[in-house]
């Protein structure tokens, strides 16, 4: 009896020390976003929310200030988007030819390549950007700068690839054997197996991938900072440089005089992105889960 006693005291015991470090997590993102609206929403106190998020020039400094983000918002999704373009197309494919095509011995080599490059610190891939792709860019196509909306997409799709990768191909190897024997037993090319069997029933596995690798990608900073070109218009081409909102922040958070206009405009740009991450985060999480039932269903 005593024995009883004492496990259901450990039991409540590990219980309790898991739920106050779920608690701590929550309880700090909660009092980061307190801190966030608290510093961002006095802004709207000299500019209109419509005026804000949906103006087109960003001028925080001039007499009379600008304070319209949406040249920022718009550099945002097209930088993502084009990152995404490039980055899940390469990451899935990639974990596909490992898990399933590759020679063991190939897979060995190349896999840890893969994920060295999840390794690397964001500011040297800037320096690639701007020291290699940069003058590339330029030279090949005749233009002004080499840091605009392509160079910081294409350097956001490497940071991206290597996760996407190595999630996918674990959710691949996570499909249980007896699926793919029991398709190639009935018939079925390698193929078709790999098609219609194993891709449906880690389709939720990758969907997380894509989210963790994309997530990473809105809200990289030293990147775009670095190559992104730094500009505060709306983009018309692929080769226009561009100033998402977290190289706005960064960049003009240590200039903007404490608690004035332009400090709280950027505080409000950061609820912007915060917000914008928050809806990108559900609406993926969706996908997966429909995902995830689509799978179960077709097993």
């Amino acid at each position: 009896m005593s024995m009883t006693n004492a496990r259901q005291r450990t039991d409540q015991t590990v219980r309790i020390f898991f739920f106050s470090v779920a608690l701590a997590s929550i309880a700090i993102l909660a009092m980061i976003m307190v801190f966030l609206f608290m510093e961002g929403l006095p802004i709207f106190k000299k500019v209109s929310l419509f005026d804000f998020v949906f103006g087109k020039f960003w001028y925080p400094t001039s007499d009379p200030p600008d304070f319209g983000i949406f040249p920022l918002i718009v550099a945002s999704i097209a930088v993502t988007v084009v990152s995404a373009v490039i980055s899940i197309p390469l990451g899935v494919m990639t974990a596909i030819y490992l898990a399933e095509l590759a020679h063991k011995r190939v897979a060995e080599i190349m896999k840890p390549i893969v994920e060295l490059l999840a390794a690397l610190p964001s500011v040297v891939i800037g320096f690639f950007g701007m020291v290699v792709v940069a003058p590339l860019l330029q030279n090949t196509f005749g233009i002004p700068t080499g840091l605009n909306l392509f160079n910081a997409a294409l350097m956001l799709s490497f940071m991206s690839v290597p996760t996407i990768c190595s999630l996918s191909e674990d959710a691949i190897y996570s499909v249980p054997v007896a699926l793919k024997e029991g398709s190639l037993a009935l018939g079925a090319t390698h193929w078709e197996t790999l098609i219609r069997v194993i891709l449906p029933a880690s389709i939720s596995g990758i969907s997380t991938a894509i989210i963790l690798g994309m997530s990473r990608a809105i809200g990289e900073t030293m990147v775009v900072l670095m190559v992104a070109g730094g500009a505060a218009m709306i983009p018309s081409s692929l080769m226009d440089p561009v100033r998402p909102m977290p190289a706005s922040i960064a960049a003009e958070m240590a200039e903007a005089p404490f608690r004035g206009d332009h400090y709280y405009a950027l505080f409000a740009t950061g609820i912007v992105l915060f917000l914008f991450t928050l809806v990108f985060n559900i609406i993926a999480d969706h996908i997966a889960h429909k995902y995830r039932q689509t799978g179960e269903a077709s097993l």
